[in-house]
């Protein structure tokens, strides 16, 4: 199993707000970004982020998602394939690319806004390592294509096609104005991929709930509050290079992930029966047919091809001023959010075991047992 089949502010002097419970400083020189995108996700807790700290913002996208958020924001219409038009004669300090997928994109976008834009900033992936054998670091070797000049993006493709985005953002903008950012699994509020969503939702539905392998396995995540944070400094300092940008390996267990998530449903939502993990050993897991990442997400077991899944280096980053938030408040604010999603969405996740899925298991693993014993 491959990963990618899976993914201080400079000169800050005043404090004016609080955006988490945390007090924000606007930056010294609000600055004139632009997104990429910007209505999904990461998009809007970095504008909501930029807005807090002074800075104006401009989104430059189809306007099909999220239009009622953040009106006041300046909207260009276009499509990055082909209709980059309304981009044409502007200038920004930073461009922050959320949404380029394929270098073409990237080469298109770039080369018009590199005469009249100071930095790109390029969000990419840890997905663009080669493979997870060994703890990565932002000089591993990264994933190649063997036709660069494919389009597809699927679980084969994502990283190495993600790669060849850094390497046309370089090209164009140059080293020293470019930072490329390599986020691991992103979670929080708005992640509406229930990736990480699933483990609060899946304890606010209480009774017993099939958890993997021990819970001391460790994960990486990063909120996108703290992405979001983490981009806004790079910018505000004027940092180049690329940067891993996740929990630090050994920070967050699969257990903690777990645990705050049974803690925060029995505080925000207490289900008739409490919620209860029942550990189920990784050869159980394959003997059910339950899948790392997919039926169990956020975990895999750091073993063989996967042994250095969650030991990705953050080091770079947490020197360049990356914060990691406690994983409680991670998982608290995402169940907030969960529970205030549309019926329809609250029962048909995206991701994780469903119901009746996790019963039938749970069934088979107490008569296996009761066979054995």
């Amino acid at each position: 199993m491959k990963r990618r089949n899976f993914l201080s502010a400079a000169g800050a002097s005043l404090a004016v707000a609080s955006l988490d419970g945390v007090a924000l400083e606007t930056s010294k020189r609000p600055l004139r970004l632009l997104i990429l995108g910007g209505t999904r996700f990461i998009g809007l807790h970095m504008t909501e982020l930029a807005l807090a700290r002074g800075h104006t913002l401009t989104f430059f996208n189809r306007g099909r998602t999220n239009t009622d958020r953040f009106p006041d924001i300046e909207r260009l219409r276009g499509d990055r394939n082909g209709d980059l038009k309304s981009l044409e004669g502007r200038q920004w300090d930073a461009v922050i690319d959320n949404s380029g997928y394929v270098p073409r994109q990237i080469r298109d976008a770039a080369t018009l806004l590199e005469p009249r834009v100071a930095r790109y900033v390029f969000i990419s992936t840890i997905s663009v390592y080669e493979n997870f054998a060994r703890a990565n670091d932002e000089a591993s070797s990264v994933g190649k294509l063997t036709d660069e000049s494919v389009e597809t993006v699927d679980g084969a493709t994502y990283g190495p096609l993600k790669a060849l985005c850094e390497t046309a953002a370089r090209a164009v903008f140059g080293e020293r104005r470019t930072s490329i950012i390599r986020p691991g699994l992103i979670v929080g509020p708005d992640d509406n991929t229930d990736r990480f969503t699933y483990w609060p939702a899946r304890a606010a539905r209480g009774g017993r709930m099939i958890a993997p392998n021990d819970p001391r396995d460790p994960v990486q995540i990063i909120d996108a509050r703290d992405l979001a944070a983490f981009t806004l400094r790079l910018i505000e300092d004027g940092t180049s290079g690329t940067f891993n940008a996740l929990s630090p390996p050994g920070r967050f267990t699969i257990g903690e992930v777990v645990n705050e998530s049974m803690a925060a449903a029995n505080a925000l939502a207490p289900p008739t029966v409490a919620p209860k993990a029942e550990w189920v050993s990784t050869k159980t897991l394959d003997e059910q047919k339950i899948t790392a990442w997919a039926d169990m997400p956020v975990w895999a077991p750091s073993e063989g091809d996967n042994v250095g899944f969650a030991a990705t280096s953050a080091d770079r980053a947490l020197k360049a001023g990356l914060s990691i938030r406690p994983m409680r408040v991670t998982v608290r604010d995402t169940l907030a959010w969960y529970l205030g999603r549309p019926e329809s969405e609250r029962t048909k996740l995206k991701a994780g075991l469903s119901p009746e899925r996790e019963a039938a298991a749970l069934l088979a693993i107490e008569q296996s047992r009761s066979k054995q014993g």
